[in-house]
């Protein structure tokens, strides 16, 4: 486990607690754009992979296809423990490797040339970490259907992808041309994989599912997932024509998800409206029942939320709305656009990934039930922030930031939505930022400057307070007869987003600063409103 140093540092006007991690040179590989990343570009991947259920174990090769962007004639390659590399090879040759921890470097004996398309074979095999709790705690996770039948997947956003094969696992490399994968199974059982079902090859014992991927495609969203299958399909008329649709669930589940499935058409109804085409029409878009609650698995979305409305059933903001939809299918299928379309660069700012996504819900409400579900529905989501450390982590170091990425996100972008007042600017934005950053891999920076851009807001502070600091601004006011006096505390410096207050039923826009503040109202104040919609504390003082 990491130490962490607590440094007290005086802001404002409090004083607060930031946590800074020890990070160890296992955390530096596996962040960083180390000299063995860099100097290639990778291009496809071809993954063959057997699930061997009776010893919980895989082996398989990894063919990868990379661009030489400057010589180099060492490659590192990312595989954890208790996997291993068994062998590597190029052109035939055998490649030295040598390890540190997850991290094993390449010793390639090829000349690696600038401008050359290369290709090397890597051979592994091993039990890969289960598991424990899944998709948080991830892994491999071994069960049974209720019939007995293995059900096998992979889960590992957090732990990485390189939990169960060989992978130049950071974020800011995605293969250009997609993926191949093959999983063999047992011939009675069914292996899902992302993209296209290009072929299903029968052996003597066993049966091969070739999936292929066009796109590019982050490496913890390759996934693998073994069961007894069956399979339904539609076609989804969108943005960019017709979208193949499958749902790929266990055999006893079929009756049940067909009824429960019918939202996803719904789900992309309200997401191309909001956000642009969806983004991998090539690669079609699938529903695959994983033995866990979920994940955002590139065109194969998981799903185990029990086919029931909200989360497990539940109402996450405590409105009611979240029962109106399957949180499992809304949510993760947002990810298609945020985190598998623009992908972080730098795990630190997944931010990118969760608060959008979670933000998505609300706009689901929104297209599926109106404005004021929608805004009832985030609002209620603020009860789940806990303001403990920054959204934004430590950068090359596999740092993710705060848990609150997801609803403090969702209601930063709220906020946003009141502060640029046109709804036709806000859904420009959202479906400006899947276009003009489409199949690529970006910074919180890029994100926050084209919002900030194309909204014609000068959003600096408001970014470094919500996104680097754990301070929620705090409206102070006093009222006096037909005066209201107000400013921010717990802000940093120079932060001035205006809000919406109602007087007397009235709404009015101020401007608060860390200095006092007056406003005066024709005739007496008697009733005065926050208006919720902005992601701020409010305290009166009665006396000043």
């Amino acid at each position: 486990m990491k130490k962490l140093l607590f440094i007290f540092i005086m802001l404002g006007y409090g004083v607060i607690a930031i946590a800074q991690e020890k990070f160890t040179l296992a955390d530096e590989l596996r962040g960083s754009i180390t000299p063995q990343r860099a100097w290639w570009d990778l291009q496809h991947y071809s993954i063959e992979v057997d699930v061997l259920a009776q010893t919980k174990s895989l082996s398989g090769t990894n063919t990868i296809t990379y661009t030489v962007l400057s010589p180099n004639s060492t490659m590192q390659i990312d595989l954890q423990e208790p996997m291993r590399i068994d062998l590597v090879t190029q052109n035939g040759k055998k490649v030295a490797v040598q390890r540190n921890g997850s991290a094993h470097f390449l010793k390639l004996p090829e000349p690696q040339i600038a401008g050359a398309q290369n290709k090397l074979v890597i051979r592994f095999s091993g039990a890969p970490t289960v598991a424990l709790n899944a998709p948080w705690d991830g892994g491999l996770v071994w069960s049974k259907d209720s019939n007995g039948i293995d059900f096998i997947a992979s889960a590992n956003q957090g732990i990485g992808a390189s939990v169960w094969w060989p992978v130049k696992d950071h974020p800011q490399d995605e293969p250009d041309n997609g993926v191949d994968l093959f999983i063999t199974t047992s011939k009675d059982l069914v292996g899902v994989g992302n993209g296209r079902l290009i072929e299903e090859i029968k052996n003597k014992d066993t049966k091969t599912w070739h999936w292929q991927v066009v796109n590019p495609i982050n490496s913890y969203g390759v996934n693998i997932n073994v069961g007894d299958y069956v399979t339904f399909s539609e076609t989804y008329n969108g943005l960019n024509g017709k979208l193949d649709l499958s749902y790929w669930v266990l055999r006893d589940n079929l009756e049940i998800a067909k009824e429960q499935f019918k939202q996803a058409p719904l789900m992309l109804e309200a997401f191309e409206y909001w956000f642009g085409p969806y983004p991998f029409y090539e690669d079609s878009f699938k529903l695959v029942e994983a033995p866990y609650l979920g994940m955002e698995h590139q065109s194969s979305v998981t799903y185990g939320n029990k086919y029931k409305n909200g989360y497990l059933g539940r109402d996450l903001s405590g409105t009611g709305w979240g029962l109106e939809f399957d949180f499992i299918i809304i949510h993760e299928a947002g990810h298609e656009w945020f985190a598998n379309n623009i992908t972080n660069k730098d795990v630190a700012d997944m931010w990118i990934h969760e608060g959008f996504t979670a933000y998505s819900e609300n706009l689901y409400l929104n297209y599926h039930f109106g404005e004021k579900a929608a805004s009832e529905y985030v609002i209620g989501t603020k009860r789940s922030i806990q303001n403990d450390i920054p959204l934004i982590g430590t950068y090359n170091k596999n740092n993710r930031g705060s848990n609150d990425m997801y609803y403090k996100g969702a209601n930063i972008l709220h906020t946003l939505r009141q502060l640029i007042a046109d709804d036709q600017k806000w859904r420009a934005i959202l479906r400006g930022l899947n276009k003009d950053f489409y199949h690529q891999t970006v910074t919180s920076h890029q994100v926050e400057r084209y919002i900030s851009e194309k909204s014609g807001i000068h959003l600096t502070q408001f970014w470094e307070q919500y996104l680097r600091t754990t301070m929620i601004p705090n409206l102070q006011y006093s009222i006096q007869e037909n005066q209201l006096r107000y400013r921010y505390t717990d802000i940093i410096q120079d932060f001035d987003m205006p809000v919406q207050v109602k007087i007397n039923g009235v709404l009015n826009w101020i401007q608060p600063t860390s200095t006092w503040k007056t406003l005066e109202n024709n005739g007496k104040i008697k009733t005065l409103d926050v208006q919720q919609d902005f992601l701020i504390n409010s305290s009166l003082i009665e006396k000043q």
